[in-house]
């Protein structure tokens, strides 16, 4: 039973149809063609669509196209002979030129690509200038820190991408939706290119499961998040796929949400009671259930008489996590300082009753990256949505769930009320799509 609910849930995850966004990807072509090769106006020629769409690896909540336009050989010369930083200005000449083709739409540089927001379909295309090697490779601008050239090889990783989705009768391409399902709904930063690295050398460790069906995914789900969680958190480099160009990872998150991930499921099996909650815990509300399990939900929503007022953000947003965000709690009372929410939380330390809880955003990836590596002076426009769920038999009783998620600021004001393992949650929203998300545990015990 749980195996066609797997199945649809990975149905679910897969693209049906990206046709508006190629059909920008083509105009972007054809203008840079035109551009940059006397008047060559072909939509598809020096185009390449890479990174998780290219590798067809990505899922329909994919919030960005990753193209590179091959430019002239003969006009690298000329932006490295530049007096400074030829990178950003070739960066620059590129956005105008896109800028002539969609003039009312928000064209930035962004250190090593041209970012391309499209309103109507609440999609990004990052365009990468870059000029063909003879071995096949790329060479990119990086207009970071005065200006560099540097080298990518996307081709071998597609191929190579392909090629084993077949070999393994396409449980590479599921295991890769799966996981991007699972980042997005823990929300943590994962990148694309890692996840489809450690997945292949997940299944290429483990030859069982390249011929596996969804019967076989329970134990190959708990298989690999026990290979994730012992790899090296201090790691800071993988070779990947294909290519064997390193991809770096400054901090492995994945592996502590692995841990969490695999004492969940470590011990399941198909007639485990929560087995279906369990699920839902880690891909989130649109994994499928059966509706015995929902009937169930239902009956004690009732038993208790409080309203169920939770909302979901995935219900709301296309969620696609990008950025890390970190939120933290101050704890004051009378207007002093008793401490930060974390430290509580560490020392396992609950709070009492009359204190102020004054919840704000102490680190924001998406912003701090904007103001790092932006060639214009743009201001990024992003939403801050909160959701505060109230936990536990006192929230239950005084029928004050809560738990909508509402548009705010980048501070929340609360008060610890009433005993529970509250949970707070914050949602950077952009473009339409929830890029960073982050939460709290907020355990009060008022005496």
């Amino acid at each position: 039973m749980l195996a066609a609910y797997i199945e649809e849930f990975v149905e679910s995850l897969k693209i049906e149809d990206i046709e508006e966004e190629m059909k920008r990807v083509k105009e972007i072509t054809k203008k840079l063609n035109k551009s940059y090769y006397a008047d060559n106006e072909s939509e598809t020629e020096n185009c390449h669509v890479v990174g998780s769409l290219g590798r067809e690896t990505a899922i329909k909540s994919f919030s960005d196209v990753d193209m590179l336009f091959v430019l002239p050989i003969s006009k690298k010369k000329q932006y490295s002979d530049h007096e400074s930083n030829g990178q950003k200005n070739l960066l620059q000449d590129v956005k105008n030129k896109i800028k002539e083709r969609y003039p009312k739409t928000i064209v930035r540089g962004d250190g090593q690509v041209v970012v391309v927001s499209f309103k109507k379909v609440n999609k990004i295309v990052e365009v990468c200038p870059v000029f063909e090697n003879e071995d096949g490779s790329f060479t990119y601008p990086d207009s970071n820190n005065g200006g560099k050239w540097r080298n990518t090889d996307p081709k071998p990783e597609i191929e190579e991408s392909k090629l084993f989705n077949q070999t393994t009768n396409q449980n590479f391409n599921n295991v890769c939706y799966l996981i991007r399902a699972w980042k997005n709904n823990k929300g943590f930063k994962f990148g694309g290119l890692l996840v489809d690295t450690l997945v292949y050398k997940f299944l290429d460790e483990n030859p069982k499961y390249q011929t596996a069906t969804f019967i076989d995914y329970l134990d190959l789900l708990k298989d690999l998040f026990g290979y994730l969680k012992d790899l090296n958190e201090e790691q800071s480099y993988w070779y990947a796929l294909g290519s064997n160009q390193k991809v770096y990872n400054k901090k492995c998150k994945f592996v502590k949400n692995a841990k969490t991930a695999y004492e969940l499921i470590k011990d399941l099996n198909e007639e485990s009671e929560n087995i279906y909650e369990s699920f839902v815990d880690l891909f989130g509300k649109h994994f499928p259930v059966p509706d015995t399990v929902t009937e169930k939900h239902i009956i004690l929503l009732n038993d208790t008489r409080a309203k169920y007022t939770e909302e979901f953000i995935e219900k709301k947003f296309n969620v696609d996590i990008r950025y890390s965000l970190k939120i933290e709690c101050e704890i004051t009372q009378n207007g002093y300082r008793t401490g930060l929410l974390r430290e509580f939380l560490q020392k396992e330390i609950r709070i009492q009753n009359q204190k102020e809880l004054k919840f704000f955003i102490k680190k924001n990836e998406l912003e701090e990256d904007f103001k790092d590596n932006v060639i214009t002076h743009d201001k990024i426009k992003y939403d801050v949505y909160w959701k505060v769920l109230n936990r536990g038999d006192e929230a239950i009783r005084r029928n004050c769930i809560r738990g909508e998620i509402t548009k705010g600021e980048t501070t929340k004001t609360e008060h610890s009320v009433f005993n529970g393992d509250h949970l707070v949650e914050c949602y950077i929203v952009y473009k339409n799509t929830v890029v960073a998300r982050d939460q709290i545990r907020v355990p009060i015990q008022v005496v």
